[in-house]
């Protein structure tokens, strides 16, 4: 049995595949950490190099706007189009990067609810840090203002574009993509999608830094049992865990919250997931949506 969503109602904490809602659990008996792997040392970079990333962004644009089939390929390498406009998803990856097959799979299905997406590619950036979890909450919080840091350049690109619909603009981020999009202080978006992140206080960093808009439409779908943010993860460092951003949008009208038992960390192509996100954007990005 799959429950049905209001995405628009009042905030929604639904699980899937009928299993009740879940509540805040005390954490298993904790187990030693893993210890962690940094690669790399570069921790910040200039205004410049962000904005050349950005040419090395995925981006996947729906047959509305190309004329032809679904287009997909890097930001420098956008063919001439046909005109018109179309609701554009930016994307922030997890810290596997965009050689993550998941991601581009999910670029394209966007694509065939005529949506485009752009996803940066921060691995482009030179000598990029990468990790291996859990590394120190210093180290993570130099990630995530780094990640943060992304999303102007971005922007700026995506509103030079004549294709772009501005008001139908939607942030969204899975994993260590999901922190800058709670964090993320700009009323620009529509509407932001927050997948694989709890939005709470745990190992992955120093404090939440959630800056949710209230008066918007949010989403946030993950794992039941995601095995990095929810109380199965037994070196969480959260004696009692939601494994959600309820508690973040607790005052916002407009957001839904979904847990998937059983789904992977990765859900993004997870069927219940994909239902769950075209019923949202599909109220979010209505012109009456707020």
């Amino acid at each position: 049995m799959t429950t049905t969503l209001r995405p628009l109602a009042a905030l929604t904490l639904c699980t899937l595949l009928g299993t009740p809602p879940a509540t805040a659990q005390p954490a298993p008996a904790t187990k030693p950490a893993p210890v962690g792997e940094v690669r790399g040392d570069a921790w910040a970079h200039t205004a410049e190099s962000l904005a050349a990333a950005v040419q090395q962004a995925d981006v996947v644009l729906p047959e509305s706007l190309t004329g032809a089939t679904v287009w997909a390929g890097k930001w420098k390498d956008i063919p001439p189009l046909r005109g018109g406009k179309a609701p554009v998803v930016l994307f922030l990856h997890g810290s596997s990067g965009l050689g993550l097959k998941a991601i581009g799979e999910w670029q394209r299905w966007l694509a065939t609810l005529g949506i485009a997406s752009v996803a940066p590619d921060s691995f482009a950036l030179p000598g990029r840090v990468t990790y291996t979890s859990p590394i120190s909450k210093e180290q993570y919080e130099r990630i995530h203002a780094l990640r943060l840091a992304e999303v102007a350049p971005a922007l700026k690109a995506i509103t030079a574009q004549p294709w772009a619909n501005m008001s139908k603009l939607v942030l969204a981020g899975a994993s260590e993509g999901g922190v800058p999009v709670a964090r993320y202080a700009g009323n620009e978006f529509a509407a932001r999608m927050i997948f694989a992140w709890s939005c709470e206080p745990n190992y992955f960093v120093a404090e939440p830094k959630n800056a949710l808009p209230q008066d918007r439409p949010v989403l946030n779908l993950i794992s039941a049992s995601d095995p990095f943010f929810s109380s199965a993860n037994t070196w969480l460092g959260h004696a009692i865990a939601k494994g959600h951003c309820g508690d973040a949008l607790k005052d916002n009208k407009y957001s839904t919250v979904t847990l998937i038992p059983g789904a992977p960390h990765t859900l993004l192509n997870v069927p219940q997931a994909r239902a769950v996100t075209a019923g949202f954007l599909r109220d979010a990005l209505k012109p009456e949506a707020r």
